[in-house]
């Protein structure tokens, strides 16, 4: 369904991206934010399934900054690739990244971001820097931020399994995030990556389904 494309960044640089575009009328825009695995199929099949929703999908490659065509796997070798490559990038230049992506789609109408892991934090901080309503899925690494404040909504969504982000962080969102809504599933971290031993269906159909809901109020019907 989708197809690759250039982006140019906010620093006149060109990155790729993957975009997914609805059968019809575009409802708004989403961008697709990944894990530290690169734009995989995965993340590919994300932003496509997005689309079939009714919405323009963008999933930049941020790691172009730093590699073209990284797409990794979910061995330790990926982890550790993974993680080395996030860490090179910072997450100040992904958020510029995000920023120039949502511009890429500003015809879609309403802009908004979805993020998983490491991406889940980048969708954060999209919504408190750049006002674009935000899901945050599993962001390890939000803790540091919560508090800034934000300038669209956020939702987050988090397994009540995952050893990365036990329960007191989870609970931190809700102190510091009142006006945000936040969800548990008795799930592990990556619960809605459908490949591997981590996904679980359940729990990823009702995070979803909210997700939609979340997008379908703050970017259709806010247009």
């Amino acid at each position: 369904m989708g197809q690759n494309i250039n982006l140019n960044t906010t620093r006149m640089q060109c990155i790729g991206a993957y975009l997914a575009k609805p059968p019809g009328k575009s409802k708004g825009g989403i961008v697709v934010i990944q894990e530290i695995f690169g734009v995989n199929e995965h993340i590919r099949h994300v932003a496509d399934r997005f689309a079939q929703e009714g919405y323009t999908a963008i999933a930049p490659c941020f790691f172009d900054h730093l590699e073209s065509g990284v797409e990794l796997g979910y061995s330790e070798e990926g982890y550790a690739r993974g993680k080395a490559l996030v860490t090179e990038l910072g997450l100040d230049r992904a958020v510029e990244d995000v920023a120039s992506a949502a511009e890429a789609i500003s015809s879609a109408g309403r802009i908004g971001t979805v993020g998983y892991c490491w991406g889940g934090t980048v969708a954060m901080l999209a919504a408190m820097r750049l006002g674009l309503p935000s899901v945050s899925y599993y962001g390890a690494r939000n803790v540091p931020f919560l508090g800034e404040k934000p300038r669209a909504p956020v939702m987050f969504h988090f397994g009540e399994k995952d050893k990365s982000i036990p329960a007191e962080m989870v609970q931190k969102h809700r102190d510091m995030l009142p006006q945000m809504e936040v969800f548990t599933y008795p799930a592990d971290h990556a619960f809605n990556r459908n490949v591997g031993p981590q996904y679980d269906e359940a729990s990823a159909k009702l995070a979803y389904a909210r997700t939609l809901g979340f997008f379908d109020k703050h970017l259709a019907q806010g247009a």
